[in-house]
């Protein structure tokens, strides 16, 4: 018997049906699907100590089951002190059923701990169908020991989608659980 992601059943079952019915599609082939979730973290101190880089890249890591890969710069930046090729920030995509088991995790457990928190903003679609969340503390990831946690940091969250429009893109996320504000 092979393991499939809660998620994963909950989209096949009752997702493709509620969007089905909402935007009126005519084949299972036009209801847009989340392709892949981005968690990136850029670490501008790292142009002074390079253990930074090591430590974001194994928090990502840590919180996503996937190895994180250390972004180099493209460019020089003088005032930043900043030359081409030096590591700046830590990265991982996911997907599949991967992809599917953070999202789970990220609406069941780590958005709830979030101090204050009363949903997240409908301003992060990018016009074509993404969205882009930034976390502000990692410590809201059960899977984060506090106590082993060097710098308290954010990361930035994006969720691409086959949808055309924000609409069809938020109605996907919204069914899938993503708590957006009410306002």
């Amino acid at each position: 018997m092979e393991y499939t992601p809660r998620l994963k059943d909950e989209y096949k079952g009752r997702v493709v049906i509620a969007l089905t019915d909402e935007f009126g599609y005519k084949n299972v082939m036009q209801v847009p699907k989340l392709e892949k979730i981005v968690v990136s973290r850029g670490v501008g101190a790292a142009v002074a100590d390079k253990k930074l880089i090591d430590y974001s890249v194994e928090e990502i890591s840590t919180i996503t089951g996937q190895r994180a890969v250390s972004t180099i710069s493209k460019k020089d930046v003088a005032t930043f002190k900043l030359r081409k090729g030096m590591p700046i920030g830590a990265m991982v995509t996911l997907r599949g059923e991967r992809m599917y088991e953070f999202l789970d995790r990220l609406v069941t457990s780590s958005l709830p701990r979030v101090r204050d928190f009363n949903g997240i903003k409908a301003t992060g679609f990018d016009g074509r169908g993404n969205y882009s969340l930034g976390v502000t503390e990692q410590i809201i990831f059960p899977e984060i020991d506090i106590d082993k946690v060097k710098k308290i940091e954010g990361m930035n969250i994006t969720f691409v989608t086959s949808a055309g429009t924000d609409k069809e893109a938020k109605s996907l996320l919204t069914e899938l659980g993503l708590p957006f504000k009410k306002n």
